[in-house]
């Protein structure tokens, strides 16, 4: 069996997947796992098999780890790859770096989730696979507040996207949604 490559986003109301300055503030010093039932947390961490993480992400991920110890608690374990151009400093020998085509970067970390989903992390690098039609599912966690302002789902001037959805559910103070992408058939 091979896994699905799945957008994975927790988003405000209005469209938001981090506040002003790559914020990840949820509200009242929540993390995402305050407002999701750890069962639906955990069984999504299960299908994953390995994540591909943008630089961006990455970065932000850090500085809330530094800032607030124990603020980023997904539990996941496998391997991690980092598409950047720009090494860690210092190197973590847990984390792959890869650089050059998306294509490329998916297939390598899809092929690591052995038979398990690849999880994709970051608002450019989700952009750059669903602009390259690498994507199976988007999976969303609709979280209650409307941000204002910040990193918007989908970039300005991104191309269509046609969704299928598969499911809605209610899962503590968040809704999950889950979306098919539509692939391009058209041969001709």
């Amino acid at each position: 069996m091979t896994g699905k490559v799945v957008v994975n986003r927790c988003m405000s109301l209005d469209g938001f997947i981090a506040g002003p300055g790559d914020s990840m503030d949820w509200g009242g010093g929540r993390a995402l796992a305050d407002f999701v039932a750890s069962a639906d947390f955990a069984e999504v961490a299960a299908a994953t098999g390995s994540m591909l993480v943008g630089r961006r992400t990455w970065d932000v991920g850090d500085r809330m780890k530094a800032e607030e110890p124990g603020s980023v608690d997904y539990p996941f374990s496998g391997p991690m790859f980092l598409l950047t151009h720009r090494p860690l400093d210092p190197p973590n020998p847990d984390v792959t770096i890869l650089s050059g085509d998306i294509d490329d970067a998916v297939a390598t970390a899809l092929e690591a989730a052995g038979g398990k989903n690849l999880e994709i992390l970051g608002a450019d690098v989700a952009a750059q696979c669903l602009q390259g039609n690498l994507v199976d599912e988007i999976l969303v966690y609709v979280l209650p507040l409307l941000l204002g302002d910040g990193i918007p789902f989908s970039p300005p001037g991104a191309a269509r996207v046609d969704l299928e959805p598969l499911s809605s559910v209610r899962s503590g103070d968040a809704t999950i949604l889950r979306f098919r992408v539509r692939k391009d058939t058209d041969d001709g």
